[in-house]
């Protein structure tokens, strides 16, 4: 695993660019994250339908 400055210095050169592209990135992934959980959630008690 590289070293924790090493990350910091990577996160902080791709945040130097600007504009919304990491919020928007992760509310993508998180949305679609949820969205798995939610379908899993509502999904699994169909197959106890005896």
């Amino acid at each position: 695993m590289p070293h924790p400055s090493l990350l910091l210095a990577a996160a902080q050169e791709t945040s130097r660019d600007g504009g919304p592209g990491w919020i928007l990135r992760t509310v993508i992934i998180v949305g679609v994250v949820g969205a798995a959980l939610l379908a899993w959630f509502l999904l699994r008690g169909y197959g106890n339908q005896d």
